[in-house]
């Protein structure tokens, strides 16, 4: 005879456990879980970490099958190609789970770029998207591929849309940043900024399996509410750091990427109550400064 499903471990599927899911699994030790790696290198650490890996590529839908039964709830943390109109990874893993009719929740973490700019203006969920880059028309196309087979299939689906991540540990952390000497706009020409520390995200997306609402969008970001420059100023100021130069519109053109304006462009205030309420997330790290004096 079958336990209730309260008693039940649940089954769960990881897909695209980079930084933010390797800092999940230790919270998920009374669980099943699967981790699906393009990677073979990476197998025996995944099992050190007390996961099952499982070798496919979401660039080649065949190596997906095995997928199809394996779990009831899945976080969906791999982005789209580089480049493209749409999201194909995220459709070839809707074909394989399908098969299966084993899912019933399923969260996916997007972006908060899906909004474009705001123009400062304080942002929530409700807000209708209009991606301004190639990148965030790509995570639309992602999101409205994961809602509509949640409508369909009945799997409860939640869409986490996050800012920029950070971690002490993280490559490009916003300290080395600061070393780097990377420059900021001028106050007259500085943008609204946004963030969520790596810590609070895989804490968030462990939440969002079991607590989530069906179709449901969360804004995962922490309290802070400031421009860019005063962002990195403050972490320089913390750190014992020269503050970062600031340049006018026009000479980051000029200097700086493409890539490096698109964030440049855009401006946003995010709320967090839905995310605080809903999922309870109570945040480590409300804010940058608090992340860096845990030394995180």
């Amino acid at each position: 005879m079958s336990l209730p499903a309260r008693f039940r471990r649940s089954r769960l599927l990881i897909v695209g456990c980079g930084d933010v899911g390797s800092r999940l699994l230790p919270r998920l030790r009374h669980q099943t879980v699967r981790v699906l790696t393009s990677s073979p290198d990476r197998c025996e650490a995944l099992r050190a970490a007390g996961v099952t890996p499982l070798v496919g590529n979401l660039d080649a839908p065949a190596s997906l099958r095995r997928l199809a039964a394996l779990a009831s709830r899945v976080l969906m943390l791999a982005p789209p190609p580089g480049q493209g109109a749409g999201d194909p990874r995220s459709r070839a893993l809707v074909r394989a789970l399908h098969q299966g009719r084993a899912v019933r929740r399923l969260v996916y973490a997007s972006t908060t770029g899906v909004y474009g700019d705001a123009g400062g203006a304080w942002v929530d969920e409700t807000r209708a998207c209009a991606p301004q880059t190639d990148r965030a028309r790509r995570r639309v196309a992602a999101e409205q591929t994961w809602r509509a087979v949640g409508r369909a299939a009945g799997w409860a689906v939640s869409i986490l849309r996050v800012p920029g991540i950070y971690a002490g540990d993280r490559e490009g952390g916003p300290a080395a940043r600061v070393r780097r000497g990377a420059p900021v706009l001028r106050p007259e020409d500085d943008v609204y900024t946004n963030h969520i520390h790596a810590e609070d995200l895989a804490r968030a997306c462990g939440l969002a399996l079991f607590r989530g609402r069906p179709q449901r969008v969360y804004q995962v970001c922490d309290d802070s509410q400031r421009r860019m420059g005063e962002h990195f100023e403050v972490v320089a100021d913390a750190c014992d750091l020269p503050r970062p130069p600031r340049i006018s519109r026009a000479q980051a053109v000029a200097e700086l990427s493409p890539v490096q304006m698109s964030f440049l462009s855009e401006s946003r205030r995010l709320t967090n109550g839905r995310m605080k309420k809903e999922l309870r997330l109570q945040l480590l790290y409300p804010d940058v400064l608090d992340a860096l004096k845990a030394g995180r």
